[in-house]
């Protein structure tokens, strides 16, 4: 196949990205699995935005403070100034954020100074992804291609110029594109605890690290405090932070507090793996029960209702929580516009790193760093765009690809231990 832009991934950064782009140029959208399968449909807390421009220094040193001051500054700045336009398109595409009287109403969230952060219920990925989704399935130059998976790009003279993978029958084929864009999601598949889909297993990684493709600090990975603990296998179910900005308190086996819930992730998640170390127990509980019984219902339906499922009442009784991993920070190294060491190929979301998040996220800038750079990865492809030169038809070898899955597996699990390892040797020397 030959298209003008072919995406990986229909989570919020790819589709917003293609959204971006004009209706004159052909997309080709291929996810792993359904397209309403990404991450970013999990997406319980909301999405941060600045108030106002009072709100600039103190948003910019909570996402700092955070990342542990290893943020790139300049990518923060941006996030944070593109923000307000971002929400306004949003709005247009339908997405309902929660508003009194016609005005935006705000939550707070851990490390957060102030309330900034617009949502939905529990589930504004769900409620912002599925808009962009919709409209995406409207646009007549778009075409969505399910259960596809990239095994690989095209590379030629220097330049991306598509992709390889396997389509739903198990056949290896080649999409041509000028430019491509990788949003493949995160590595959460590669754990066996974590709030991620089970298919995400950062395969742009793999593919990055055989063409030699710059990486970004891959063995930065947030780990969320409070997802329900539970013996069953498969995806752990989240507890927004968000319950613990509108009041929920962690309690020990001994019915103790024990640390500021609203410190950074990385900070309560050390805090609860240290008393349940302790406790010998696999977990410690979570009380929501300051937080009044109907807004609870209002706020947090979907988490109320997940719990009854599983025999918790959560404005009558405690929940065991666990830490879980949750979010990639590191990925594919790009700069300012979403752009990759190699010419023509473009990461955005959890895919990329252009440093906003440092070593650790700042809760509810996920859904936001996404959008501000899918935009600008968009704006920048068509600022510069021209097609490629097709010099010979690229045939896959389909024995090259037999056993990908465990072979990926291992080389982005390698690398990221290996490159744990270049991080304690360089702070040790400082």
């Amino acid at each position: 196949m030959k298209t003008d832009i072919v995406i990986a991934g229909t989570g919020v950064g790819g589709l917003y990205c293609a959204l971006n782009i004009p209706s004159n140029k052909k997309i080709i959208m291929v996810t792993k699995d359904d397209a309403d399968r990404s991450d970013s449909f999990l997406a319980q807390g909301g999405i941060c935005v600045l108030k106002n421009d009072d709100d600039y220094d103190s948003y910019f040193e909570d996402t700092m403070h955070a990342g542990h001051y290893e943020n790139n500054k300049e990518s923060v700045d941006i996030m944070i100034r593109s923000s307000r336009d971002v929400i306004n398109d949003l709005e247009d595409f339908g997405v309902r954020f929660t508003k009194k009287d016609g005005e935006f109403v705000y939550t707070k969230e851990g490390a957060h100074s102030t309330p900034r952060i617009l949502f939905h219920k529990d589930i504004t990925g769900k409620e912002i992804t599925s808009h962009l989704l919709e409209t995406v399935k409207k646009r007549s130059n778009i075409t969505i291609i399910e259960h596809f998976t990239v095994v690989d790009i095209i590379e030629e003279n220097g330049e991306c110029k598509g992709i390889v993978g396997f389509n739903k029958d198990g056949e290896l084929k080649t999409i041509y594109a000028d430019y491509t864009v990788l949003g493949t999601g995160g590595i959460g598949g590669l754990y066996k605890h974590s709030t991620n889909y089970r298919h995400l297993t950062g395969d742009s990684l793999a593919i990055a690290l055989k063409h030699n493709i710059k990486l970004q600090n891959i063995d930065y990975i947030q780990i969320h405090p409070t997802t329900l603990y539970s013996k069953k296998k498969g995806r752990r179910f989240l507890i927004s932070e968000s319950v613990r900005g509108e009041g929920a308190v962690l309690f020990n086996s001994h019915m103790q507090r024990f640390v500021d819930e609203l410190l950074p992730r990385d900070v309560v998640a050390e805090a609860i793996y240290k008393e349940m170390k302790k406790d010998n127990k696999p977990y410690v509980w979570l009380s929501m029960k300051p937080i009044p019984a109907d807004k609870i219902k209002s706020h947090f339906p979907n988490i109320y209702k997940r719990c009854l499922e599983e025999g918790y009442d959560v404005t009558k009784e405690c929940i065991p929580v666990v830490p879980s991993q949750h979010y990639f920070m590191g990925g594919i190294d790009v700069d300012k516009y979403s752009k990759t060491s190699l010419d023509r190929l473009y990461a955005v979301g959890e895919t990329a790193c252009n440093g906003v998040h440092g070593k650790n996220r700042l809760a509810s800038n996920s859904l936001l760093e996404s959008l501000v750079f899918a935009k600008r990865a968009a704006n920048h492809i068509m600022d510069g765009y021209s097609e490629i030169n097709i010099n010979s038809e690229y045939v896959p070898d389909t024995n090259q690809y037999k056993n990908y899955e465990n072979e990926y597996k291992k080389m982005v699990l390698d690398e990221i231990e290996r490159e744990k390892k270049e991080h304690e040797r360089y702070n040790n020397e400082a």
